[in-house]
């Protein structure tokens, strides 16, 4: 397949003037997602100012990419999701090191966001998470606990809120995203891990991680 080697060298274009990735770190084999599945609705808030940045930090034309077995997983979910007549809509998928050089400038707040430099760094990076949301049948957006990148408590995996139209969509996404494979993120309810993520990485960074942070690690945005 072409597109996905294609939005690869536009998302280096887009970001060559900022951080590369660590020396010895290139771009994991990546799939377009609606190439598995086009009914998942893709969003990517990275590529326009609706972030936390409020500027464009993917070229115009992205598209939202993963390893194949992420993409698998997606589609999956989707099918799950489709029997209760939802969809899942993607907020951001595999994301360049130059990005995520990005976001933590712009933060610079350990709890939220990854620090390159240290450790693994953003599991986006490895092409092995995701940020996703619930759409109803006509793709339109549902009642959700926040918006995408709310770093308050609001964000966090257990809904704590008055809402039972709330409450029960976002255990359904998390339903969905469990049975086809993935792990949540205690403070982020959109940000999703394929489960066995440690054999896609090098075999120290996936020792170190598993160390410190356990086998169920979700990885920072």
């Amino acid at each position: 397949m072409q597109r996905p080697i294609i939005f690869l060298l536009l998302f280096a274009a887009g970001t060559s003037g900022s951080a590369a990735a660590e020396p010895n770190e290139s771009a994991p084999p990546l799939v377009e997602i609606r190439s598995v599945n086009p009914t998942i609705v893709v969003e990517l808030r990275y590529a326009s100012p609706h972030n936390f940045t409020g500027h464009r930090l993917y070229p115009e034309g992205a598209c939202a990419l993963a390893r194949p077995e992420v993409a698998s997983a997606l589609a999956a979910a989707q099918s799950i999701l489709k029997r209760y007549q939802f969809g899942l809509k993607i907020w951001d998928a595999y994301r360049p090191a130059a990005v995520q050089a990005k976001l933590w400038e712009a933060l610079r707040n350990n709890d939220y966001v990854a620090n390159p430099t240290l450790g693994i760094g953003s599991l986006h990076t490895w092409g092995v998470a995701v940020d996703a949301t619930l759409v109803d049948a006509w793709n339109r957006p549902v009642r959700m606990p926040s918006d995408f990148d709310d770093f308050t408590p609001a964000a966090m995996w257990r809904y704590t809120g008055p809402s039972p139209e709330v409450r029960a969509h976002v255990r359904l996404l998390q339903m969905a995203m469990q049975q086809a494979g993935f792990w949540g993120l205690r403070t982020e309810w959109w940000h999703f891990t394929l489960a066995h993520w440690q054999k896609y990485l090098p075999a120290e960074k996936a020792k170190y991680a598993t160390q410190v942070f356990g086998t169920r690690w979700g990885g920072k945005l």
